[in-house]
């Protein structure tokens, strides 16, 4: 299949899943969720492990995906505590801010020179979060002071530069190591639930459940969400296999778009028209960036 059909598979289950995240983060925490959807991401990889030869596998690519796993892991968590209190039109278009992270720290790093275009898409960035987070009546640097003040968007930074950083090995695990994308799939998955598993039994915070005491609403949107997000995650794995990484992720990136308009109709939120012109903005800002990346 060509590769930009197989992206945008994955853009919607993207969307579809974060949809579904935030409906279900209305009943648990989020470390709860994470814990339990990690779960049963596990038992739906099973599969892959018998779709690759073990002896491939080189001890160094192992290493380095538990590593990227551990970055993935907490960056999925610090995303579902800003989607759990915050509206999902205001927090994932934030996630678009990734592709301008990569770039600058390249740039500031002596990695990479930035061009025109690149320089451009950064600026369609800003404004798009200026106007994602602007107000009536608010000072000119308010939208970017809340960045400072609120704990929720402090979750969204923290995510932004863990994604940065796993971006890039993603693609030294599947370029340089050659790492097949069951095999990907398969040792993320545990690694997942490996780290998930380990903030949350170690968690004083919670009261510790199990699946029994939840009730079939619940057990519903948990196993939907663990097949969407399998699907997306093996979808763009196998997409950045056959095409390069940039163009595969500005394809992904209309998964923002999607939910923020339907997730935001469906969950009755404010200045929707405003937050989608937003989004838009952004994701071409990102599309620009990765485009000459």
């Amino acid at each position: 299949m060509n590769w930009f059909f197989i992206a945008l598979i994955s853009a919607v289950l993207s969307a579809a899943s974060a949809i579904s995240q935030k409906k279900i983060l209305f009943s648990l925490s989020a470390l709860e969720f994470s814990f339990f959807v990690s779960l049963f991401n596990i038992l739906l990889s099973i599969p892959f492990f018998f779709a690759f030869d073990i002896g491939s596998i080189s001890p160094e690519s192992i290493a380095i995906l538990f590593i990227k796993s551990i970055m993935g892991a907490l960056a999925f968590y610090n995303v579902m505590l800003a989607l759990k209190n915050l509206d999902i039109s205001g927090a994932l278009p934030l996630l678009v801010l990734t592709p301008g992270f990569v770039a600058l720290f390249a740039y500031l790093f002596g990695l990479e020179l930035l061009s025109i275009i690149q320089i451009s898409g950064m600026f369609l960035l800003l404004a798009g979060t200026y106007l994602l987070e602007m107000k009536p009546k608010q000072a000119l640097i308010e939208p970017f002071k809340i960045f400072s003040k609120s704990a929720n968007y402090h979750y969204i930074g923290f995510a932004l530069i863990l994604f940065t950083a796993s971006s890039i090995l993603d693609k030294v695990l599947l370029g340089k190591y050659k790492m097949p994308p069951n095999a990907f799939m398969a040792f993320q998955q545990v690694f997942y639930g490996i780290v998930i598993g380990a903030v949350y039994l170690f968690s004083s915070k919670i009261k510790h459940n199990s699946l029994n005491s939840f009730d079939k609403k619940i057990w519903f949107w948990i196993i939907l969400i663990a097949v969407l997000t399998v699907g997306y995650r093996y979808t763009q794995i196998k997409a950045i296999k056959i095409a390069p990484v940039s163009l595969v992720l500005s394809v992904k990136r209309i998964s923002v778009f999607i939910a923020v308009v339907i997730g935001g109709r469906l969950f009755n939120e404010k200045n929707l028209f405003r937050k989608a012109l937003a989004t838009a903005i952004m994701v071409a800002g990102a599309i620009m960036i990765m485009e000459e990346g």
